[in-house]
């Protein structure tokens, strides 16, 4: 397989083949990511991602899951991933699932129909980053996507039968807005009844539009205390009908949380309560990663 830049995937998809179909975020704005900042968008040309598969298949003996990236595969027309699709189809037998990164837009370009022939052709789920549930932060991180957008886009992509893995980031509204980044992030997650969350915690990195807002005061950092306090309100404004499953045992995270809503969500707060009380349960600040 070939790789341009700097590869980047979910958690989830640690053990899964990772094929390149399009380079780099149609995005690229959101002021917290340097993800892909090295890279401009384009789609990489049919003929190539053909020969990645082929190499793949004549280089791995089994291949159980299969991840698609860059940034927004999803941007593709289903045209192109049907094509790309089909022959994951027949070189790879048993793979059980292939995952997608997209943003809410690419979700809203695409009708329930197409979701479906998406979902057909193997497609097992779509990861989306949502961030936060507050329209303010969402202005000022310019995730280019509104509260009820991103809403609409996880609901489109669960009603097609398709699973959404949800992304949050704590700390996002810094000082100013946690309160407000908390409950109305809650509330989200509430309308919007994905199939998983994740939940990272916000860590200051050099590069990003976000890092000279902080550096230069104009936001201001949680601290690890209120960041448990934020997660416990966000779990208190919880309310979903079918399970979800929770996850917030990312490298990122101070504290790692890990169950299935709603029944787990007791558990969750008192381990977020435990704690705040004892400050050694907390991970080390040089030890949290991106």
């Amino acid at each position: 397989m070939r790789y341009e830049g700097m590869v980047y995937r979910p958690p989830s998809e640690a053990y899964s083949l990772i094929i390149q179909v399009t380079i780099g975020c149609t995005h690229n704005k959101c002021t917290f990511c340097n993800m892909f900042k090295e890279k401009k968008f384009r789609v990489r040309n049919v003929d190539e991602v053909m020969e990645d598969l082929q190499m793949a298949r004549n280089y791995y003996r089994h291949v159980g899951k299969i991840f698609l990236a860059d940034g927004d595969a999803l941007a593709l027309r289903n045209e192109k991933l049907s094509v790309i699709l089909n022959r994951i189809a027949e070189l790879f037998p048993e793979c059980q699932r292939v995952g997608i990164y997209g943003s809410p837009k690419d979700v809203l370009r695409k009708t329930h129909e197409e979701l479906k022939e998406l979902r057909e052709h193997g497609i097992g789920i779509i990861y989306i980053g949502a961030e936060s549930g507050n329209e303010e932060v969402l202005l000022d991180v310019r995730k280019n996507a509104t509260r009820d957008e991103i809403i609409k886009a996880v609901r489109m992509i669960e009603d097609a039968g398709i699973k959404s893995s949800v992304t949050f980031i704590n700390g996002l509204g810094g000082k100013r807005l946690w309160r407000e980044h908390a409950i109305d992030t809650g509330t989200m997650i509430s309308e919007m009844q994905p199939s998983y969350v994740g939940l990272l915690t916000l860590v200051n990195e050099p590069g990003t539009e976000m890092y000279e807002n902080i550096k230069s005061g104009k936001m201001e950092l949680l601290t690890a205390e209120e960041v448990l306090a934020e997660t416990k309100l966000m779990l208190e404004n919880i309310n979903v009908v079918k399970p979800c499953v929770f996850r917030s045992n990312h490298a990122s995270n101070y504290v790692a949380l890990k169950g299935d809503l709603p029944k787990d969500r007791d558990k969750m707060i008192g381990q977020l309560e435990h704690a705040m009380k004892h400050k050694d349960a907390l991970r080390d600040e040089r030890f949290r990663m991106v």
